[in-house]
């Protein structure tokens, strides 16, 4: 929390401010300076408390951990956390939000989640523009900047659900899956936002402001974080085929499909999908 913490505050100095936009591969996704400053921040933070552990983070890569940092958790050193040192990884998302920032919306956080092999049992996600925060630690709870999450409230919804909308960077405009999904969702819900920070949508529904979240081979650095708040507050996650759903960094991205909500609307979006994958053979290309 101190290193997502830090990392908001440079942020936020800089934001709104000149944040000129570098393309980053060939998806339309995009980088800026902040987004490798607030990196740097924090991947030194953990690499001096956590010497041992493995870092993922999203502009520099994969970064091993020390062989003498793990020797010395090994032997006893609490932050080493003994002999599975090398078992850990942080994965550092440090500008959700980034294609937001460029346009000058003031949308982003900042997201870490730390995982035991593929497992996810901490998140933080961090707004520097509120200066709120969201935790979970797995099997522990919730906490939001009131204190913890006790689970999404009961909403009335004679107009329909307001969703909240991901994808991976990798679909095609041009996916049918993706268009109908979209399409469908635009029918059945009441709103569709697609706010361009996955991790900023899992916070607004862990608390309650959006009703439930879709996902289509979502991207996998900021899943884990996001989607352990969401869960420790309440959220059911279901994979498209309605089993229990694990967030994780790992796998091909069609294993990241999914929905989200408090249980009583699960089945709701379950029939969503199920409605969209019937529409999408007969979808007229484009």
């Amino acid at each position: 929390m101190e290193a997502a913490l830090a990392a908001g505050s440079a942020l936020r100095e800089s934001v709104p401010g000149a944040a000129a936009a570098r393309p980053k591969g060939t998806s339309g996704d995009v980088v800026t300076d902040l987004d490798l400053a607030a990196e740097k921040l924090i991947v030194e933070r953990l690499r001096a408390e956590f010497p041992a552990h493995r870092i993922v983070a999203e502009e520099s890569g994969v970064h091993a951990g020390s062989a003498a940092g793990s020797a010395a958790g090994s032997a006893a050193g609490p932050h080493g956390d003994g002999p599975e040192a090398d078992g850990w990884t942080w994965l550092v998302d440090p500008l959700d939000g980034t294609n937001n920032v460029a346009i000058g919306l003031p949308a982003y956080v900042v997201g870490l989640a730390l995982c035991a092999g593929s497992r996810p049992v901490v998140g933080v996600v961090h707004e520097p523009v509120s200066g709120h925060t969201w935790s979970a630690v797995r099997d522990a709870g919730a906490l939001g900047p009131a204190g913890p999450l006790t689970g999404p409230p009961r909403r009335n919804l004679p107009h329909g659900p307001v969703l909240g909308w991901t994808q991976g960077h990798g679909v095609s405009r041009r996916d049918p899956a993706a268009r109908s999904l979209r399409m469908t969702m635009e029918v059945r819900a009441r709103r569709v936002l697609q706010l361009w920070a996955p991790l900023l949508c899992w916070a607004m529904l862990a608390r309650g402001d959006i009703d439930g979240m879709i996902g289509y081979h979502a991207e996998g650095l900021d899943l884990p974080a996001g989607a352990l708040i969401a869960q420790e507050a309440g959220v059911e996650i279901r994979g498209f085929d309605g089993q229990p759903f694990e967030a994780s960094a790992e796998g091909p991205p069609e294993d990241r499909s999914f929905v989200a909500a408090p249980p009583a609307l699960v089945g709701d979006l379950l029939d969503l999908v199920a409605e969209a994958r019937r529409l999408a053979p007969a979808l007229p290309p484009i």
